[in-house]
């Protein structure tokens, strides 16, 4: 018989619900049909969800939603569906996108793992990122980090033939691990050469968390990949 802790998920986030401002509570009673996905067990129509058929792009821990909101206001053509777990950046994101009228997002709160099991139907993303995940750096947490061939075999069915994976971190290590798990994966093509990383997009906006990562004189390192296939 399996063991409670062999049955428990090891998740690749803590959530620290954190305080809810009153208009981040708002939004999300005032706006939430606009802007939110409800989690279900069910497939998503994404062209039916944003309403129209356009290049969609999956944002995955969007923290307080800065560099999705960027991207949406200067690539409106694009839709982009948002996935975060801690309410204070959902509600965020969406009293911003509301007071700007930005109509090109979308937002699930939940784990990305079961969205993407669940929601996100095959061949139907045209790019992914994953600017900034927590590197769980105590060797203990490894086993956390969102990244792993598990979590590759899961997502790049969703991708659309040489549909593009973009990646960030400020953390040496996970840098490394990143590298190492991206280039071993069969499937991906890495942009940069094996063993390289990106030279950092210049469509990519530099965060708040990343600015104080670079005053900390961490290194930002980007990775970008594309599905062979």
């Amino acid at each position: 018989m399996a063991t409670q802790l062999q049955r428990r998920k090891v998740r690749s986030y803590v959530l620290r619900e954190g305080r809810l401002t009153k208009g981040q509570a708002r939004a999300l009673q005032d706006h939430w049909r606009d802007y939110g996905i409800d989690f279900s067990d069910s497939l998503l129509d994404l062209d039916a969800c944003f309403g129209r058929t356009a290049p969609k792009i999956l944002d995955i821990g969007c923290g307080m939603g800065e560099t999705t909101l960027a991207l949406a206001q200067r690539h409106p053509d694009n839709d982009y569906l948002a996935v975060e777990v801690h309410r204070p950046g959902v509600g965020g994101l969406i009293r911003r996108a509301a007071e700007e009228d930005i109509r090109n997002i979308r937002i699930i709160r939940h784990d990305v793992m079961e969205v993407l099991r669940c929601q996100v139907p095959a061949r139907s993303l045209d790019e992914v990122y994953i600017f900034f995940p927590d590197p769980w750096p105590k060797k203990k947490h490894h086993k956390r980090r969102l990244v792993s061939a598990r979590f590759l075999e899961l997502l790049l069915p969703k991708l659309k033939s040489h549909g593009r994976l973009y990646l960030a971190t400020d953390w040496e290590d996970m840098a490394a691990h990143l590298l190492h798990t991206c280039d071993s994966f069969p499937g991906l093509i890495n942009l940069a050469g094996t063993g390289h990383y990106a030279p950092r997009p210049v469509w990519r906006p530099q965060t708040k968390f990343e600015s104080r990562g670079r005053q900390l004189r961490h290194a930002v390192h980007d990775l970008a990949y594309c599905l062979d296939a």
